[in-house]
């Protein structure tokens, strides 16, 4: 069973509907690790539904989160937004500086970020806490956690093991300055917080409005309940013993809500570079992923991994394996044998789960691409024109007629791909015209010799993948030579190199007669 199934059917056993969530806070730009736990949400809520359990799939924006620190993208005039909610300080321009013809900060790092959602199938119900808390939604469960801020602090002391600071109070009011920051609360008296700022004025916050909020480890459970969120999928960051989500399951009972079930992902790290941090630069976007990748492609990234383990990402080689993983799977998906043994089983019934949950539509029909991930990025490498691409394929019975407009935005991806930083260097195809003088001199007399004989076979061969391949094969037979020196032979002249795509689809795409003369004059 695929994990989304599985966590679909735990959900299935409390009562009622229920509201899948997941959220973020809109500080910079997202990277493609915060699709993992977007991704997971939204999958399980898929399942409930193809379970035929009534869910809904909402996104939470912290957008009242404030300001933490002048990030390494923005101007120094930002440390005067220092602890200001995102939502109520003016975005970057594309010096750094505040500029309030932008709109607000939290929109201005957002609405790319839903773009990327919308383009991989996630249209989540929008939540911009900041309005919640205008709203006056959250008034009667901020009472309440002041009420039992005591036992609120008990909690979070005793299971996070750390003492909270002897003024620390479960509602953070705005200062004079708009900032959460150096702002004490001096008493309570429903529905206003009274507080004295760092600049010694003072003032009184209305919790029926948005001015303030509540600390993260009681705004969580405190949202929980007053959105009926039965799942939340959290980083381990914040599931990890003593985490947010250990202190917030207690108080949203406190609060008079059943928690959802503790449900911890593993990050999205780059191969090599540790986890992604939008902070540290060690990103990938998801936009800047979707310009080079098909999007069934990412949803298949995370729908194959369990939520246990975490996910090497890279757009070289990662990307290709990834790939054909999925184009397999997708022409010849595997079937569940209920007479097999039950490992076979499982493995058959997530692998379905998986491409089921890798489709941009709920319910939409898997269906195999017209030309495999590999070959189209051989292609796009080797036909300079988009006609000449579309001409092959053809030839090659990938195509017939005119190519569909997916077709066309997935070769200019390619390209976008193949002519930006992330293409790894090893997937790189050139056709030699002229063989590179150092390979050769690399290769024996056998090698030599195959080459040549290949070089005047190739004149008479019918000419497509398949006959080449069965040509190959003859003459290293003839020639007496084991395969793995044949083939380095035929990259080595080829494209200068020791190894490259399958070499019978390689050749099918050169001219005949260019590609006799190169191996005859070898």
């Amino acid at each position: 069973m695929h994990w989304a199934d599985h966590a679909a059917r735990v959900l299935a056993k409390r009562d009622g509907p229920q509201t899948v969530a997941s959220g973020i806070t809109p500080s910079g730009s997202f990277h493609i690790g915060h699709l993992r736990e977007i991704l997971s949400a939204e999958m399980i809520h898929r399942s409930c539904l193809d379970m035929g359990i009534e869910s809904r799939y909402i996104f939470i924006v912290d957008s009242m989160d404030p300001l933490r620190r002048v990030y390494s993208f923005l101007d120094g005039s930002y440390e005067k937004y220092i602890g200001h909610p995102l939502a109520f300080i003016p975005a970057p321009g594309a010096d750094g500086k505040p500029d309030s013809s932008l709109g607000s900060y939290a929109d201005h790092f957002l609405d790319p970020f839903l773009r990327s959602l919308e383009a991989i199938g996630v249209v989540p119900e929008v939540v911009l806490n900041h309005e919640v808390y205008a709203s006056g939604a959250l008034e009667s469960r901020i009472h309440s956690v002041i009420e039992k801020r005591d036992e609120i602090r008990d909690i979070i002391e005793t299971i996070s093991g750390r003492d909270l600071d002897e003024y620390w109070f479960p509602y953070n009011p705005l200062g004079s300055d708009g900032s959460i920051d150096g702002v004490r609360v001096t008493g309570y008296d429903r529905p206003y917080v009274l507080w004295k700022d760092r600049h010694g004025a003072e003032g009184k916050s209305d919790i029926r409005k948005a001015d303030g909020k509540m600390p993260w480890r009681v705004d969580w459970a405190a949202r929980w309940g007053l959105h009926g969120i039965t799942c939340e999928p959290a980083g381990k960051d914040h599931g990890s013993s003593g985490g947010s989500y250990d202190t917030g399951i207690p108080i949203s009972r406190l609060l008079g809500h059943e928690p959802p079930g503790k449900m911890v992902y593993e990050w999205i790290q780059i191969k090599g570079m540790g986890p992604m941090s939008s902070s540290s630069g060690n990103t990938i976007g998801p936009l800047e992923t979707l310009e080079i990748v098909p999007p069934e492609i990412v949803r298949y990234m995370i729908a194959r991994t369990k939520m246990s383990k975490h996910i090497d990402f890279n757009t070289g080689n990662m990307l290709f394996e990834t790939a054909d993983e999925y184009e397999r799977l997708v022409k010849s998906p595997p079937v569940v044998r209920d007479d097999g043994p039950r490992r076979k089983q499982v493995a058959a019934a997530t692998a379905r789960g998986a491409l089921r949950l890798s489709q941009l539509s709920r319910g939409a029909p898997i269906e195999a691409g017209q030309v495999p991930f590999r070959h189209l990025s051989l292609l796009a490498q080797i036909r300079s024109e988009d006609e000449l691409v579309w001409e092959s394929l053809r030839k090659s019975g990938h195509l017939s007629g005119s190519p569909s407009e997916a077709l066309k935005l997935r070769l200019s991806k390619m390209r976008a791909w193949i002519n930006g930083d992330h293409f790894p260097e090893e997937s790189r195809i050139e056709i030699s015209k002229v063989a590179d003088r150092e390979m050769v001199d690399s290769l024996d007399g056998d090698q030599i010799a195959f080459i040549r004989h290949l070089g005047d076979r190739l004149k008479e061969c019918e000419w497509n993948d398949s006959d080449i391949g069965t040509l190959i094969v003859d003459s290293m037979n003839l020639c007496n030579i084991e395969a793995r020196s044949g083939y380095l032979a035929i990259y080595s002249i080829l494209i200068g190199r020791s190894n490259g795509p399958k070499a019978s689809t390689l050749m099918a795409e050169c001219d005949r007669y260019e590609l006799s003369e190169l191996f005859s004059l070898a």
